[in-house]
């Protein structure tokens, strides 16, 4: 491995994949600024960059083309894949704030080209399920944003600044979250949905919903993101129909699913969001995940 100093500081949100800068070129090398502290067992990639004052644990794997500015702590067992940008401040793998941790070898794993701000922090997991806090690729995690033990978070999520995902908390991919949201544990925030500013999730969040408030509640079907990512128009007709029965009009599911079938506008989008409903009526205080998990004791 080369080494240099110092490494430059990450510009950019988020690299492009496609620019390999010569990957297949054996004079590419690994930067890791002078002031940096990795340890020697650390696995780094090619073409990965490590700024000045960063601290790398001995079981820390970081894929190529990754860059961490400076002032960036990976502790614990931590696998970050290819082509992430991870900004100053930001700390990832530490222990989990969770009273019932007695120091397993959980870990954190990081898919690709994600975006982590300044001051993200993302925690390993506890013992209560898989041992893993999963981040998936294509991800933009905003300033001082936190991600608590035992997360899972799917793909092209974005988390806005000072938001906050306590314990065991679920985000099925193209989902997003405004500023200051405080999502408490074993939620589910579904697909493509949102979460808005300084509001506070205490029950899961249906896939193509909109959700806002202290606590929470659904407040439309997220239209706009839905048009930005490609769904077609008919498809959001359904979808705020079935909005219109289920939550304005009190309908029971069964027979909003007949009434939209009989309209031909039982959409898979539609059915996906009754099945969501059903799966999280079926759980404890609005959060489909926690009867099968029960209760979990943690200060997120």
């Amino acid at each position: 491995m080369a080494v240099t100093a110092p490494a430059q500081s990450v510009q950019g949100l988020r690299p492009d994949p496609t620019d390999l800068k010569g990957l297949g070129n054996p004079t590419v090398t690994t930067i890791i600024a002078s002031r940096a502290c990795v340890d020697p067992r650390a696995e780094l990639a090619v073409d990965v960059e490590i700024g000045p004052y960063c601290v790398i644990g001995p079981e820390v794997r970081i894929g190529r083309g990754t860059r961490l500015a400076a002032n960036v702590c990976i502790s614990g067992r931590v696998t970050i894949g290819e082509f992430n940008r991870i900004g100053p401040f930001v700390s990832i793998g530490d222990v989990p704030q969770d009273v019932s941790y007695r120091g397993s070898p959980t870990r954190v794993d990081i898919g690709d080209c994600n975006f982590l701000g300044n001051g993200v922090t993302i925690h390993r997991a506890s013992e209560k399920e898989d041992g893993i806090t999963r981040i998936g690729s294509r991800n933009t995690l905003l300033a001082s944003s936190h991600v608590a033990h035992d997360c899972k978070l799917g793909d092209n999520i974005t988390i806005g600044e000072w938001t906050m995902l306590g314990g065991h908390v679920h985000v099925e991919d193209h989902a997003g979250f405004a500023v200051g949201v405080a999502i408490i544990h074993n939620v589910t925030i579904g697909a493509y949905s949102f979460v808005g500013m300084k509001s506070k999730a205490t029950q899961d969040v249906p896939r193509y919903m909109r959700a806002d408030g202290i606590p929470s509640k659904v407040r439309r079907v997220n239209a706009s993101a839905l048009k930005r990512k490609g769904i077609s128009k008919a498809a959001i007709a359904a979808l705020e129909e079935a909005y219109r029965l289920i939550y304005l009009g009190k309908m029971r599911l069964p027979q909003a699913a007949d009434l939209l079938r009989a309209h031909g506008q039982y959409t898979t989008e539609v059915q996906q969001l009754i099945e969501g409903i059903e799966t999280q009526r079926r759980g404890k205080n609005g959060r489909a995940r926690e009867h099968s998990l029960g209760k979990v004791e943690t200060p997120e």
